[in-house]
């Protein structure tokens, strides 16, 4: 069967050698790649340690060990260099390199009988637009996509809508078309947008669709979706204050999205698990100073943070773009995120609105800044989608666990507007946490 791509085509990238892939992302080779690279030839002349020394093995039994590439005393890859560079790429060309560093920052999900393209915000230039467009890099992308999509891809199911309702493909793809749209509606902000399509997959979510397909099921879902326009008409920018309980199962889904996981840290053992117990515990309390996850955070007290902010008016486009290429893609649902619904996949994607204005308020708080810059949200969302849909405890129980609890309780919008929000309304108190 041909492939058949579904482009980003709202998307720009190149690679701008920046490295910074090369210094967050533990790189596991296959047995064919580790025998590839040792004959190599690699010595010390080239600036690398020699045989298996490349690598490090990170799971798996002593029968069947799992390696990844060896990384730096500052979690580099062993093979980044002085210029950020890879000497991989360098000697002996793209092609050469394990299958994840040539893939990256693409992301390839099946949707029927098509398969459709995301890409990772964990990149800079993907964040800042930069390079050429997706019709531009469709010859590139195609050949990727054959070294890593499946015989058989068509055959996958379709992810559920919600926990009890599934439909087929072409109905599946209604709701993310359906859901595309609302986020796509111009001349509404961002937040709004957000806001408008939690409400309407709220009344899907309560739905039953055996007697609803094709035409059917579009014009429900226009009727849905009208319903929330009419619903909320405009942006308050003033939503009642989220609730106490609601700001500690916030405050601990933040510290998942600040963390740096890079292989040095998960190498740390009982002491670095020990740290982030007790960074866990501080962030449940919200009293004191936030516990520095990295190094580019500096320990701020957390009341701080719950201080007006702003929102830039020039975020606007970079989080229109985010939500779309994530929906897009079918970068928050199904196999592409850990088997959830596409209902409450969504909810878990919108709740990456407010944690990434979180941490850009920490980033601007460690620079001694009280309002949020366009660069300050840029690097909050890089590190937050470093770990959306790519950390494993975004699918456990727990994590998913505080994600229908904040939905339950109607505080997700909540969360969205105090955490853009630009003044102090007289009947709140910021420092309540």
């Amino acid at each position: 069967m041909a492939l058949s791509l579904t482009l980003p085509t709202i998307q720009n990238w190149s690679c701008h050698n920046c490295g910074g892939c090369c210094r967050q992302h533990a790189i596991e080779v296959t047995e064919e790649e580790w025998q590839r690279i040792l004959s190599q030839g690699w010595t010390e002349q080239d600036g690398t340690p020699t045989g298996n020394a490349l690598f490090e093995w990170h799971a798996g039994p002593p029968w069947a060990k799992r390696y990844r590439l060896a990384h730096q005393a500052d979690g580099a890859c062993v093979f980044l260099n002085e210029q950020g560079l890879c000497r991989i790429h360098a000697k002996f060309g793209e092609a050469a390199k394990p299958l994840p560093c040539r893939i990256y920052p693409y992301a390839f999900h099946p949707a029927g009988k098509k398969v459709t393209v995301s890409l990772r915000f964990s990149c800079p230039s993907v964040v800042a637009n930069r390079g050429r467009t997706m019709s531009q890099n469709a010859d590139e992308i195609k050949r990727l996509a054959r070294a890593v999509v499946p015989d058989g891809y068509e055959k996958m199911p379709p992810p559920l809508i919600s926990a009890r309702e599934r439909v087929d493909w072409p109905d599946a793809l209604r709701f993310v078309e359906a859901i595309d749209a609302s986020l796509a509606t111009p001349g509404v902000p961002i937040a709004l947008k957000l806001k408008r399509t939690l409400f309407w997959l709220n009344l899907v979510e309560q739905a039953r669709f055996e007697k609803l397909s094709g035409a059917r099921l579009t014009e429900f879902l226009d009727l849905v979706r009208q319903a929330a326009d009419d619903e909320l008409p405009n942006e308050t920018g003033s939503s009642a204050e989220p609730s106490a309980v609601a700001r500690v199962q916030f405050r601990l889904l933040v510290a998942q999205y600040a963390r740096k996981d890079t292989a040095a840290d998960l190498s740390a053992g009982w002491r670095g698990r020990w740290m982030l117990f007790r960074a866990a515990t501080r962030f449940a309390r919200g009293t004191g100073n936030v516990p520095s996850l990295q190094s580019i955070f500096r320990e701020v007290p957390f009341g701080s943070l719950e201080q007006p902010f702003g929102f830039p008016a020039e975020c606007e486009e970079l989080w229109t773009r985010y939500f779309r290429v994530k929906v897009q893609g079918l970068h928050f649902c199904g196999a592409a995120y850990y088997g959830i619904p596409i209902v409450e996949g969504f909810q878990s994607l919108a709740l990456i609105f407010p944690a990434t204005h979180w941490i850009a308020r920490w980033l601007a708080a460690s620079r001694d800044r009280t309002a949020l810059l366009p660069e300050d949200v840029a690097q909050g969302l890089a590190i937050a989608d470093h770990h959306h849909g790519y950390s494993p405890i975004f699918g456990t129980l727990g994590f998913r666990s505080r994600v229908r609890t904040l939905a339950q309780l109607g505080e997700i919008p909540k969360l969205i507007d105090w955490y853009t929000r630009a003044e102090v309304e007289p009947h709140t108190n910021p420092k309540r946490l």
